[in-house]
Order: structure tokens, then sequence, then C-alpha cells
């Protein structure tokens, strides 16, 4: 049965934008590379082939379509190569393609990719999410695949529901394939057990930050001087502080529309009153010894965290245990879950404006969904190489240096689990995401085209004040004023209106 079409008022709404959108052409301008740090030989011409053609020939010399991949995750190993080859064989097997996988590190990944479009690097296929996606669709870099979705991966679009396409469309154009996991938001908070035990902490009664203030105070009390409750750096500050607000992809915790507001108004989030109040609780906490005091120069999140906070679904605690290695945390949902755009956002798979293959991506991003060996492989690697299977739908790892990243690659849903997960982990995240409510600005995706300057002076405001702010370190009856007046001279008020104007003509 065909779905409804999600995309028809968007269309309609951001007809003018798509007409500015066509009149880009379909090459990304090319930079100099002095100035992008792109390597040599990256966008040069070798032998009268320019670096297009020599990344699309396919290394085999044979006639199946290789498809450059880029994406993110950690090192590499040694026999990565040999890896990718028995992913290879089964691709051939099975839909007659083969990868040519590059992995740009945790760190590299944003230079990397702005770097790869600039270029006109040729490319396939790319991981993308909420930091670059619409910057790169004005850029005219990925490939318009709203009508060739129901032709050529009809089970691709079928699986995927209606909300997740209408948070990835922009200008009423689907121009990626949304991730299908934890793709809408729900914020836990969680304790170290110990603390709970040993301080009578009834988290049944915790439902905002001020309700932190008595536990935080019983343990700093009773564990002395050099204990913070409350551990943050400037990679791991209070996470969710925002979460009230829909950020409207524009990546300015300033800038956002209250998620139940229906009037849809934008504001500056930090002189609203709820921020305020808990900014002031987060200074007061740091004054009086509760969160570290190098919080907000700290670069590297601690270990062992009596507190911490993070998004995910009830299961998640058992990696958070892992990851900070505490015997036992005690989480507990605070906000959510809700669906926005941001959140849609996070993990999505673009093809190239230029792919000679686009029809063979879209079957490639259909099996990684759809076929459940595939998905384990690029999960975890090699079945009996770098995990192994020891139930149904159950693998245990064999190593820990596989570098993909499985979040970036496709649905949660067909994906085995770890023997130390939950057995009921994914019908969590499904229950959890069917449950979610959707942000009064769902599927709206601020376009930067007029407002590129006053955006990116902002941000560096922001940059300056972020880290003080969001630890607690600065004083926000000073701190505020001072930010808002310094994004009021770079153009805040400009990037309002602008929102604003925007808004109105997409929902009306």
């Amino acid at each position: 049965m065909k779905k409804t079409d999600v995309w028809k008022k968007a269309a309609a709404a951001g007809l003018a934008a798509l007409l500015a959108v066509g009149t880009i052409t379909g090459c990304a301008a090319k930079t100099d590379t002095k100035e992008t740090g792109t390597p040599a030989g990256d966008t040069e011409e070798k032998d009268g082939a320019s670096a297009k053609d020599t990344a699309a020939a396919d290394p085999a010399g044979g006639d199946i379509p290789t498809l450059v991949y880029w994406t993110v995750g950690g090192t590499t190993p040694s026999d990565f190569d040999q890896d990718i080859a028995a992913i290879n064989e089964y691709l051939e097997e099975k839909i007659h393609v083969k990868l040519d996988l590059k992995v740009a590190g945790w760190g590299d990944y944003e230079k990397k990719m702005n770097t790869i479009i600039n270029s006109g690097e040729y490319f396939d296929m790319m991981f993308v999410n909420n930091t670059n996606y619409s910057r790169f669709v004005k850029m005219g870099a990925f490939e318009d695949i709203s009508d060739k979705l129901q032709s050529v991966a009809p089970e691709l679009y079928e699986m995927i529901p209606e909300q997740l396409w209408k948070g990835v469309t922009i200008g009423g154009k689907v121009y990626s394939v949304p991730t299908y996991k934890d793709s809408s938001m729900a914020q836990f908070w969680y304790f170290d057990d110990q603390y709970v035990q040993k301080y009578n902490i009834d988290l049944d009664q915790i439902k905002t930050m001020q309700d932190l203030d008595k536990p935080f105070r019983d343990m700093k009390e009773g564990e002395g001087k050099g204990f913070y409750p409350l551990q943050m750096s400037q990679g791991s500050p209070f996470n969710g502080f925002f979460n009230e607000y829909d950020g409207l992809t524009s990546g300015l915790q300033p800038l956002g529309v209250k998620v139940d507001d229906q009037t849809r108004t934008v504001i500056c989030t930090l002189d609203q009153p709820d921020i305020m109040e808990n900014l002031k609780l987060l200074h007061q906490w740091y004054m009086d010894g509760i969160i570290n005091p190098d919080a907000n120069v700290l670069t590297e999140p601690q270990k062992k965290l009596p507190f911490s906070s993070a998004q995910g679904w009830p299961s998640a605690v058992a990696t958070w245990q892992v990851l900070n290695g505490v015997e036992k945390y005690d989480a507990f949902k605070v906000f959510g879950p809700l669906y926005s755009t941001d959140t849609i956002q996070g993990s999505m798979n673009a093809v190239s404006i230029n792919s000679k293959y686009k029809d063979e991506c879209l079957k490639f991003l259909q099996l990684v969904n759809t076929d459940s060996k595939l998905r384990d492989m690029l999960a975890y690697g090699v079945p009996d190489k770098t995990f192994k299977y020891v139930g149904d739908g159950v693998i245990e790892k064999q190593t820990d240096t596989w570098p993909l990243a499985a979040y970036t690659q496709g649905t949660f849903f067909n994906m085995s689990i770890t023997e130390d997960a939950d057995p009921d982990q994914w019908d969590q995240v499904k229950k959890q995401n069917e449950e979610a409510v959707s942000s009064s600005c769902l599927g709206f995706s601020l376009d930067l085209t007029n407002i590129q300057n006053e955006m990116s002076n902002c941000l560096t405001v922001w940059q300056k004040y972020k880290y003080d702010l969001l630890t607690g370190a600065s004083d926000p009856e000073t701190a505020v004023p001072a930010v808002i007046q310094e994004l009021k001279a770079a153009g805040f008020d400009t990037i309002i209106q602008e929102a604003q104007k925007q808004i109105n003509e997409f929902y009306n």
C-alpha cells in the first residue's frame, strides 16, 4: 500500500527555495587546496584522467559497480581491507555491487566532509548529520531521491516511518535516507547506585534540575571536599539542557522555538525564565563545589561519574555503566520521547549528485536496512573473526578493533544485539519511537542562505561563552546579558526575523 505523501505541503511551501537550489551547478564549487587542506592528489588530474574518474573506477577492473562510501568511525585495523573484501563478496552476490569504504576519524569527520564537498572530490554515498546536512544540500552536493525511493527501493521507503521522511525533507524534497533507530529523543538521568543507597535518594521524586539539589548536597556533605557529585567537561556539559526548545537545525543553542508552542514563535532561549533559572542553579552548584572547578576547561570527560545525563532508552544504562566503569547505575527518564527535525537528522546517508551509481546506492541502503546478515557485518565485522553468533540474533564480539559506528549505517531493528545487552532493547526503542510526540516545528529546517554571515558570527560569539555558562563557571546574571548583547551586534535579530519569516511561510 502506498504511503501518504508526506512532502506535499512542504513542496508547495519550499518552491522558491527549490528554484534557487536548482540554479546551483551539479558539482560543488572547487576551492584551492591550500585553503581547504585537501591533500595533494585529491583534486589534481593525473594522466589525463580527473580525480572523479579515478575514484569512480572499479578497482577490480570488472563491470561490478564500486560505491565510494564515506562514513565516520575509529582507527581502521591493519586487516580492514580484508574484512571489507569479505563484505564485498556478500554484496556482489546479493546486489552486484562492491564498497570502497572510507572512514574519517571522529576528530576529522567535520573537516574532511567539508573538504570533500568543497573540492568536488568524487564519492557515491556519505554519512551526514544535523551539523552539515542542510548546508551540503544547499551547496547542491546531494541527489534528490524523492521520486526514486518508491521505484528503486520500495522496501526501504515502506519500512521507514513517515515522520522520519518528513524530518529529512528540505524544500519539499528528500536528499537522504534517515537511520531508523532511536530517532526520537528521550532524556535520562542516572546515579551511581552506591550513592542512591547510601543517601536514600528517592529517584521517583526527581523531575527537574531543582530536584537534584538536595541529593547533590547530601552527597557532597557526606563524601567530602574533593568529591564532585556533578562532574562535567567542555565536551560533556549538562546533556539535554535545551531539550524544551527546537533548535530548527541551526546548531545555535540561543535560537529556538518551544517544542510545544503552536504559534511557533522564534525566541532567544537564554533569556527564557526556565533556562535562566537552570543557569543560575548550575552556577550556584559550581560555587558550592558540587561541580568540578575545571569543568569549563577540561577537554575529556571523566570516568566513574556519580551522576550523569544522556539520551537513550531504558536498557542503554548497561552501556553507560561500561563506558563509565560503574558497577550499577540507576537510570530514570526525565524528558521525552520527542521527535524533532534535529533528532531525526542525527544520522542519515546521502547519495552524491555526481554519483554514477545512484540506483545502486539506494539498493545498497535498502539492503542494509532489510538484510540482517549485511547489517551485522557492517556493525560488527566478519563472522567468526571479529564476532561470532551465540544465539538467534545475539553475537559475541571477538575484538574491539572494528572501527565502524553502527548508528550511522541503518536501522537498529534488523541488527543483532551483543550477548550482554537487554534482549528487549530494540522493542524498547520501537516503543519509545511510537510514543514520541512531535515538536511543533517537526519537518522545518532553517535555510541559512540569506543569513550565513550572521550565523557564522553568532556561532563564534556562542562558542566564546558556552563552556563557562553550561558548566556553571560564569554568573548568568552578568554573562547572559553580555552574550545577548554580543549576539545582537553579530546579527542575531536578523537571524530571528529570517527564521520567523521562513516558519510562517512554511506552515501557512
